[in-house]
């Protein structure tokens, strides 16, 4: 699998985790079928695409790529259609996090590039 098909992967993966994600709010504790669905479809996909990046990145990476660039994303879909608000340490964190996945991609050894 060439790299970018693997960035793919791994996009796809963030992007059906953080669906997935949004759909678990709008479930209600799972008390509404059709988001309970959507996040069962979506977690189950999102799980595949992230395997199919292991086979070039390691497992500890993908994972901490997935997690941190999904809780960033779904931090952003918390604010524009929940109305959740970020207050400023919240805001500084979601930097940091956003500073630690470039420090991993472009100078870790352990990704390849």
């Amino acid at each position: 699998m060439a790299n970018a098909s693997v960035y793919a992967m791994l996009l796809a993966a963030i992007v059906l985790e953080v669906i997935g994600t949004t759909a678990l709010q709008m479930s209600q504790q799972f008390t509404r079928l059709v988001p309970t669905i959507v996040l069962l479809v979506c977690y189950t996909a999102a799980f595949y695409c992230l395997s199919g990046t292991l086979k070039v990145i390691p497992v500890g990476i993908a994972y901490a790529i997935w997690g941190a660039l999904g809780m960033v994303l779904i931090s952003a879909v918390g604010l524009v259609f929940f109305g959740q608000k970020l207050d400023l340490a919240a805001i500084i964190g979601l930097a940091l996090i956003i500073a630690g996945v470039l420090v991993v991609n472009l100078f870790s050894k352990s990704v390849s590039h």
